[in-house]
């Protein structure tokens, strides 16, 4: 499961977010689409796929959505709270659709694929459903819309990557971009609607995939966070030397497009990252030492009713080699708390698990059955929701303190920062990340700096989301 956006650990994420008016120039184009987007990363990297195929059919980008022709929001199935946030928007645009004639309203992604059948029946609340499979039908689509009919496109495919679409990016901060390697899912946790949504798992073709991170180099860009489910399964044969590229291989040939491009990747199941993908990243340094790597429960019993596939111990044991061979590793997770069946012990095994992990900061959530997952078929939800609460509330206090403390001992030392623009709180100061994917502020003063240059910086203090410091000659 990729990182979803959620609380107040890290300042970096977002809730629901629309493209930023017109990277190309907007008099080319005669119609508007305007995309917002909610969920994990792939949703934001798939609606650059859906910009590049509107692009080509004539309609440019805006951030205005009353100038729109085409309003589209690109959904999460993955809690209930996103799906009633993108309800409520849909509401929303059936009221402005009234007031622009022609204007049509279409919903992308996971909840298109889950939800068709709803959406179509509700009246005028939708005109398109397209699934994350089939975006490159959407302009047949359109213009079955635009000739008043309903149209919809949510079969799954076994080999669609859209690897030969340059996606458009038109939310960018033109430092870092988000590059899809792979597609779907194999792993069938219990919880999660994704396999259902986004079908089986597929990698895109390696050459691709590197052409990509190459042209976003010579672009400008100095950052690639290489995407998937699963990124540690990524597996694919070139069929011109008949060479098996694995995650591992995959990411060292990333690095060598240029030592000055960083590379990342978001999300690892602890069952599959292997020491080769360890060595690679301790070899190349811009190879960023930061891994998220989800353990949403410390509990070996609900682990197995989770359909995780690794014990308690294992976990741990995985975190203790990480820390071997790369020492200075950044570690995030993703915590569920109020699991079907879940016990105080259990939860006592999860707060325990995070304080030996030392989590540098975490996605944390209590549990939201989602129809049609083997969580709702097999087990009932019988954790009572204040009880769920609560623990959430105890895993979040326990992650703010680990997340002071982890920042506290970062205090003294001296980080290779890449600066991603001006601080939003102080224009005056930069705003960056480090290797272990922390974020810092620090002061502009005299050096003459850009975004996307690499600097050097001392943190001074912190508070619980952020390093502060100087930059250092």
């Amino acid at each position: 499961m990729l990182d979803y956006v959620t609380d107040k650990v890290q300042d970096e994420k977002r809730q629901g977010e629309a493209f930023s008016p017109f990277v190309n120039d907007p008099n080319q184009y005669k119609k508007r689409f305007y995309i917002e987007s909610y969920g994990c990363q792939m949703n934001f990297a798939d609606s650059e796929i859906v910009a590049s195929i509107l692009n080509k059919e004539g309609f440019g980008a805006t951030g205005n959505l009353e100038e729109a022709d085409l309003v589209f929001i690109n959904t999460c199935s993955i809690r209930e709270k996103a799906e009633q946030t993108v309800r409520k928007r849909l509401t929303e645009f059936k009221k402005l659709k009234k007031e622009k004639k022609g204007m049509l309203v279409g919903v992308l992604g996971c909840m298109a694929e889950r939800l068709k059948s709803k959406f179509l029946e509700e009246e005028n609340l939708v005109d398109i459903v397209v699934g994350p499979d089939a975006y490159r039908s959407l302009p047949g689509l359109v213009e079955e819309a635009e000739g008043g009919q309903k149209a919809v496109n949510v079969l799954l495919s076994r080999d669609e990557t859209y690897a030969d679409i340059s996606p458009v990016r038109l939310d960018s901060n033109g430092v870092s971009a988000f590059v899809s390697i792979m597609r779907g899912c194999n792993n069938m946790c219990s919880f999660c609607v994704v396999p259902f949504t986004r079908g089986r798992e597929r990698s895109r073709d390696t050459e691709s995939i590197l052409a990509e991170c190459t042209d976003l180099f010579e672009k400008g860009y100095k950052e690639i966070t290489l995407l998937g489910q699963n990124v540690d399964s990524y597996y694919f044969v070139q069929e011109k030397n008949d060479e098996t590229i694995t995650f591992a291989k995959l990411l060292e040939k990333v690095a060598r497009v240029s030592p000055l491009l960083r590379v990342r990747f978001s999300t690892s199941h602890p069952k599959d990252i292997t020491d080769d993908v360890l060595h690679t990243m301790a070899k190349y340094e811009n190879i960023c030492n930061y891994i998220h790597l989800p353990v949403q429960s410390g509990s070996t019993r609900v682990l197995q009713l989770m359909n995780r596939t690794y014990t308690r111990e294992w976990y741990m044991a995985k975190v203790k080699r990480i820390r071997e061979i790369i020492p200075d590793c950044g570690l995030s997770s993703d915590v569920i708390a109020g699991f079907c069946t879940e016990e105080e012990q259990d939860h006592q095994d999860t707060l325990d698990i995070m304080e030996h992990s030392r989590y540098d900061f975490s996605y944390m959530f209590f549990y939201s059955e989602r129809p049609g997952t083997l969580a709702q078929r097999r087990y009932r939800d019988d954790v009572p929701e204040e009880i769920k609460k609560k623990r959430l509330q105890e895993i979040v206090d326990l992650q703010n303190r680990l997340s002071l403390e982890s920042n506290q001992k970062d205090i003294g030392k001296i980080f290779k920062v890449l600066i991603e623009g001006d601080s939003k709180k102080d224009p005056t100061a930069w705003k960056g990340r480090s290797s272990q994917n922390k974020v810092m502020v620090f002061p502009k003063e005299n050096h003459q700096l850009e975004k996307g240059d690499y600097v050097m910086v001392k943190a001074t203090h912190c508070t619980q989301a952020t390093l502060l410091g100087k930059i250092i000659e």
